[in-house]
């Protein structure tokens, strides 16, 4: 029988059960990974690429060729790029994983009006949102455009507002739902990180005088079999995790996400999670399915094939 903790008899045979990390482990935003790069950066790559092709001595039809498969090309090189531009800490925690969408949840499928006219419902009183930005075309590694109202129009603090996304989770599933962390999203337990707030100002700067947020994101294949660590470190400076609030969020609005054990679960890689309240965040929620009902957990240190992080994908640049 696996169990969610020592103190935690509710059995959990479908469930990860939590595994610490090293307890000097404390998250941090890699200034590296959050600066843009500068044009002397800028400058050397495109002379790597020009040395590169020049050295291959291109013929005109070739060259021809090339241009007419520009865009194949273009994601050939950004798959280079990306492979020899990520950082090799937490290397180790990347596991193959087939997991993916079985329910039915299809990338982009539901419009900006459809998800804020839902939340409208949900939450009664609340604002609306640019929703013409979703007609723009989705930045690189989002899959969609997902509306996601500012935390602090549905309650005073984070971990009231991802209470309040929870118990409408519950009550919208019919009770097929558990909370494993119920009364454990204080401040001293649960907080966003740094470059998720970053990011979220960013997005809320951009789109002033509206409640709801129109995000692109990701809803987990992308960083599937990577640690919650791992998935952070290999996120370029762009892009971010997202936490339990606005995974919450985009749950209430697709329902259909997260309905059999064979979804790939969710990692809120943009949320700190303090197992001890102790002021040491060395871990991050996570939403699952298992007996017929979605859990809200807390996450294991190590990768699992079952499971993704979520993120918001800004345009590059």
């Amino acid at each position: 029988m696996i169990y969610l903790s020592s103190n935690d008899t509710r059995p959990l045979s479908n469930f990860r059960g939590w595994v610490s990390g090293p307890s000097s482990f404390k998250l941090k935003v890699n200034k590296m990974i959050t600066e843009k790069m500068t044009s002397n950066q800028r400058k050397q790559i495109v002379r790597f690429v020009e040395d590169g092709i020049d050295a291959m001595n291109l013929q005109k039809d070739g060259a021809q060729r090339l241009i007419e498969n520009g865009g194949e090309f273009q994601a050939e090189l950004k798959k280079l790029v990306e492979r020899f531009s990520i950082t090799n800490q937490y290397a180790d925690e990347e596991v193959e994983s087939s997991y993916g969408y079985l329910s039915g949840y299809k990338p982009n499928s539901k419009s900006m009006t459809e998800q804020t006219n839902r939340l409208r419902e949900l939450f009664p009183g609340i604002g609306y949102a640019n929703e013409k930005l979703a007609e723009q075309v989705l930045p690189g590694n989002a899959e969609g455009w997902f509306a996601i109202p500012r935390w602090e129009k549905v309650a005073p603090t984070y971990g009231e507002a991802v209470q309040k996304v929870l118990d409408l989770i519950k009550q919208t599933r019919n009770g097929a739902f558990y909370n494993y962390r119920e009364g454990e999203l204080g401040s001293n337990q649960l907080r966003q990180s740094a470059k998720t707030v970053s990011i979220f100002q960013k997005l809320g700067d951009e789109q002033k005088d509206q409640d709801i947020l129109v995000v692109p994101a990701q809803f987990g294949i992308r960083h599937r079999g990577r640690s919650v660590r791992r998935a952070r470190e290999v996120m370029n400076a762009n892009e971010c995790g997202l936490g339990a609030f606005a995974i919450g969020i985009m749950l209430l609005t697709h329902p259909e996400r997260l309905n059999h054990y064979d979804d790939l679960w969710i990692d809120c890689a943009g949320d700190e999670f303090a197992p001890h309240a102790d002021g040491g965040f060395s871990g991050s929620p996570y939403f699952g399915f298992a007996g017929g009902e979605v859990g809200f957990a807390r996450v294991v240190g190590g990768a699992s094939g079952r499971c993704g992080s979520a993120s918001v994908c800004l345009p590059q640049g």
